[in-house]
């Protein structure tokens, strides 16, 4: 039976502000990302989506984006946390290597890629168990890229997205639907998008 999941990263975070690397570690939501988060919930009632089940990671982040976005209970989960940085938590992004990071964070006693892209790929598989038809989960921007990577074979080249196949803004919301243990990529919607559509 097909199902929905949208992955949503979180708004915009004081360290996304000051450029800092944030992984497992937290910063507050400011305004902009406040707003974000609000512009998501006006999106999803816009387009008249409903959620079964909701679930955030357990970085306050995320939750916060999460009880901005709907009023409906939640789980918490660690599956869905970010990309583990080890001892470069916090420190300037600047030192970030260009992309794709690989195993560069190993070093510093963080997450290897492969083992941070399981992670991410069972935990939504684990999401789509249930009975719920349409769910939601509130999570990180490489988490949202790591797991897109993965399912690209199964997904729509980024022509048939009209181009919007790059940039993980905050509060960017990925469309999936789940049929028989996969995951298609449908759409990918920024804020940007968000407003456009709902403004016609």
């Amino acid at each position: 039976m097909e199902k929905t999941l949208y992955l949503v990263r979180h708004g915009q975070t004081l360290f996304n502000l000051q450029h800092k690397i944030q992984g497992w570690c937290d910063s507050p939501l400011t305004d902009q990302g406040i707003h974000e988060a609000q512009t998501v919930r006006r999106y999803f009632q816009f387009e008249g989506i409903r959620f079964d089940q909701a679930y955030s990671s357990t970085s306050e982040r995320t939750s916060d984006t999460l009880e901005l976005i709907t009023t409906q209970p939640y789980t918490r989960l660690k599956g869905l946390k970010e990309w583990h940085f080890g001892r470069l938590e916090g420190e300037s992004d600047v030192i970030n290597p260009s992309l794709p990071y690989s195993d560069f964070f190993v070093a510093y006693g963080g997450e290897e890629e492969k083992a941070f892209q399981k992670r991410a790929v069972e935990t939504c598989l684990s999401l789509m168990e249930g009975e719920a038809q349409t769910v939601l989960a509130v999570t990180h921007g490489a988490f949202c890229g790591q797991f897109r990577k993965f399912w690209d074979h199964t997904s729509k080249p980024a022509d048939r997205l009209n181009g919007r196949s790059a940039r993980i803004g905050n509060c960017c919301i990925f469309k999936y639907h789940y049929d028989q243990e996969n995951f298609y990529l449908d759409d990918i919607i920024n804020h940007e998008e968000q407003i456009k559509r709902m403004e016609g």
